[in-house]
């Protein structure tokens, strides 16, 4: 009983305060300053009711969303920016743009997304879906292909590739690179057939990926391959530094975030983390606070993951193959073993012609035979030819150099 009038009273008391701030509001703001809030009041909640916004995240599922990209290339010249949201997305693989209610964007889940707003009346929701986005898209790919250019991605500190990227002006191209003229030409008819094999794939039921592992000794023409295998196909390069990913999930997200037609390139792999040899025991290896495994590689570049992109090539370099576990080279796996050895006549005439300008001279007969007896990188050779300055007293140094080398192999020996 003693409640109920507890509870009375506080209704009166309410009652009174609010008749109290009625009387008070009368009396001293002016009726047209009341009626003005009213009006702003109900404009507002009309307004709000009436309005749809469209929420463009970076990402769509695990898959880079188009949308996102579009949205980002189209608003370098253009500009737009809540009440009701709709997500908009796209991948690659979908021939359409998807929506669905977004009903939970302020929260991030724990880590940073990024995304584009778009609102606008909902009055306009049939053209701004199927009109303007998919022109957006459109006008987007129109933008890439005026500003096309290759493009480095690098990992940034949030576990991120860091976008748009870092413009690609390597001016190595197969024309110039300098290595055994009978590999390259196999190299680009493996480029060409894989590029066209999208139903040899699909026969097969294999994913759309190829792997190629270059190893040899310093200086013999690796990242140059690289840069010449990007041009040949107008693919950005992902450079992945294993000891970035802090463990297997962070290894399979960034793998996941690439666009397709697009190179992943680990560089030094037999060096970069401690990749334990599978036949040993267990897999708990020490790599400070990295927690990336060599299962965690296999499984995303070669697993069910594998097949989440398309028109992908992964690139290991190492200076000692022997020292790669067996798993990493495997067929299927690393589809290509390409041995960039010590440079041969081939290499050179190819170096002659790009430092020199000449494709024939008396003093080559003399340098093929060398070549036969001397190991000397690719690069060794480029730095030798970069310093002559008149063509037949430069070869005479070249056939000095390769001469010098041959006997102090000889007395190494």
């Amino acid at each position: 009983m003693s409640n109920s009038k507890s509870l009375l009273l506080v209704v009166a008391s309410l009652a009174a305060s609010a008749m109290l701030i009625r009387s008070i509001t009368n009396e001293f703001i002016p009726h047209e300053v009341v009626e003005f809030f009213h009006s702003g009041l109900h404009n507002l909640s009309r307004k709000i009711a009436t309005q749809l916004t469209v929420v463009i995240e970076e990402f769509q599922g695990m898959s880079k969303n188009q949308v996102f990209e579009a949205a980002e290339a189209y608003l370098t010249t253009k500009a737009t920016l809540s009440a009701q949201r709709v997500k908009a997305g796209k991948s690659e693989n979908d021939k359409n743009l998807s929506f669905r209610v977004d009903r939970d964007t302020s929260a991030k889940r724990g880590f940073y997304v990024r995304y584009y707003e778009l609102s606008f009346p909902k009055k306009h929701k049939e053209k701004i879906f199927s009109s303007y986005l998919p022109q957006v898209l459109e006008r987007a790919k129109a933008i890439k292909q005026e500003n096309e250019a290759m493009k480095l991605h690098t990992v940034d500190y949030r576990g991120y590739w860091r976008e748009p990227g870092i413009k690609l002006d390597h001016p190595m191209t197969f024309k110039t690179l300098a290595i055994d003229a009978e590999l390259k030409r196999e190299i680009m008819n493996g480029l060409d057939k894989f590029v066209k094999g999208k139903e040899f794939y699909k026969r097969t039921g294999k994913a759309w990926k190829r792997g190629y592992l270059l190893y040899g000794p310093p200086g013999t023409r690796k990242s140059s391959l690289i840069a010449s295998m990007s041009y040949y196909l107008n693919y950005d390069i992902y450079d992945l530094d294993l000891t970035t990913a802090q463990d297997n999930n962070e290894l399979k997200n960034l793998i996941l975030a690439m666009s397709n037609r697009s190179m992943l390139v680990i560089e030094d792999i037999d060096c970069a983390i401690k990749l334990q040899n599978r036949e040993e025991d267990g897999e708990a290896v020490n790599n400070g606070d990295n927690k990336v495994t060599l299962s965690g590689l296999l499984n995303v570049i070669d697993g069910l993951w594998s097949c989440c992109g398309e028109k992908r090539i992964v690139i290991f370099t190492s200076n000692h193959k022997e020292r790669l576990d067996p798993a990493l080279l495997r067929p299927g796996r690393m589809e290509m073993h390409i041995h960039l050895s010590y440079c041969n006549f081939s290499a050179f005439e190819q170096l002659a012609f790009n430092y020199l300008g000449i494709s024939h001279h008396k003093l080559f007969d003399q340098i093929e035979g060398l070549l036969r007896e001397v190991q000397v990188t690719p690069a060794e050779m480029a730095g030798e030819l970069i310093k002559i300055s008149e063509v037949r007293e430069g070869l005479q140094d070249i056939v000095k150099f390769l001469h010098n080398k041959k006997m102090l192999h000889g007395m190494t020996i």
